[in-house]
C-alpha cells in the first residue's frame, strides 16, 4: 500500500534529465527535497531493485511514476500493448511505494471525440481494477494543447474530470500541472470541484502560453499565479506532494545546481506563507 505523501516537496526527474538516477536522488536529498518523481527509463536504467535500496538509504519517496498510457496509438503501439505496459507500470509503482502513477492519455491519431474518450475510458477502466489492487492511485494528465497534442487529446479539467467521473473508480483522479492549467484563469474557477480528485500538483511556470515544445522557466519567474494556485489548492483541502518539474529552452543553459537552489527557495518561502 502507497504511504501518504503528506506536504512532501519532490522534484521530477525530468527536470535533471541530463543526470542519472543516483545524481539525482543524491542532488534532491542534499537540498532538503524529501520526494522524487521518478522517470520510467531513468528506473530502467538503473533497475527498480537498486532504486529502492537508494531511495531508502536516502529517507527518500516516490511521489510519482511518470508515465503510462498513451492508448489511442498516437506512438504506434496497439492498444492491448499500451494497457499491458501501463498494468507493468502500476506494478512498478506498487514494490516502488510510488505515491501515484501519471497516466496520458495519447493524442487524436485521427480519431473522432466519441471513440477517443471510449477507448481511453475502457484502458482506465482495466488498470484502475489493478491500482485498486495495489493501493496506487492513477492520475490523468490534462496538457495544455498549445504543447501536448501528440500526448494527450484531454486538455482541461472539465474533460479529465468526465473521463474520471465515467471510470468512477477512486483509484483514477488527475495530475494538476500548472504550466498547463495555471495559465487560464477559467481554471481557477474549476479547482473547488476537481481538489477531492487530485492526486498529485505538479508545479510549473512559464514565461508565455505554451506553444510547440513545452518551455518552463524557473518558479516565480513566469505568468502563472503560483502563490494564488498554491493557496487556492490549500484552502480547498489539498494536502499532498509538491512536485516540481522545470524543463524547456529557458533553462537549458541554467545549471542543474542552480535550478534546484533557486526551486527550494521559492518552495520554502511561498509555503512558507500559509503558514
Amino acid at each position: 500500500m502507497a504511504e501518504a505523501r503528506m506536504n512532501t516537496l519532490s522534484v521530477s526527474q525530468l527536470s535533471t534529465l541530463r543526470w542519472d538516477l543516483e545524481s539525482d536522488v543524491h542532488a534532491y536529498s542534499q537540498r532538503g527535497f524529501g520526494g522524487i518523481g521518478l522517470y520510467r527509463p531513468k528506473l530502467d536504467d538503473y533497475g527498480v531493485e537498486r532504486t529502492i535500496e537508494l531511495l531508502s538509504e536516502h529517507s527518500m519517496v516516490a511521489t510519482s511514476l511518470s508515465w503510462g498510457g498513451g492508448f489511442t496509438g498516437s506512438d504506434g503501439r496497439p492498444f492491448e500493448d499500451a494497457v499491458s505496459d501501463a498494468v507493468n507500470a502500476v506494478i512498478q509503482a506498487a514494490r516502488l511505494r510510488a505515491g501515484t502513477l501519471i497516466v496520458l492519455a495519447g493524442g487524436k491519431n485521427n480519431h473522432i471525440k466519441t471513440h477517443l474518450r471510449r477507448t481511453l475510458c475502457q484502458a482506465l477502466v482495466r488498470v484502475a481494477a489493478v491500482a485498486s489492487e495495489h493501493g496506487i492511485k492513477l492520475a490523468l494528465e490534462p496538457f495544455h494543447p498549445g504543447c501536448g497534442d501528440e500526448w494527450s487529446f484531454v486538455h482541461d479539467l472539465q474533460s479529465t474530470l468526465d473521463i474520471i467521473e465515467r471510470v468512477d473508480n477512486p483509484s483514477l483522479g488527475l495530475v494538476l500541472d500548472t504550466y498547463h492549467v495555471g495559465m487560464d484563469r477559467a481554471a481557477l474557477r474549476w479547482l473547488p470541484d476537481v481538489a477531492q480528485h487530485i492526486h498529485l500538483v505538479q508545479l510549473g511556470d512559464g514565461r508565455h502560453c505554451p506553444h510547440g515544445e513545452m518551455n518552463r522557466c524557473l518558479l516565480g519567474d513566469g505568468c502563472v499565479p503560483l502563490p494564488e494556485l498554491i493557496e487556492l489548492l490549500h484552502e480547498n483541502g489539498y494536502c499532498g506532494s509538491w512536485e516540481v518539474e522545470v524543463i524547456g529552452e529557458d533553462v537549458e543553459l541554467i545549471s542543474y545546481d542552480h535550478l534546484l537552489d533557486h526551486t527550494k527557495r521559492y518552495l520554502d518561502h511561498t509555503l512558507g506563507q500559509l503558514c
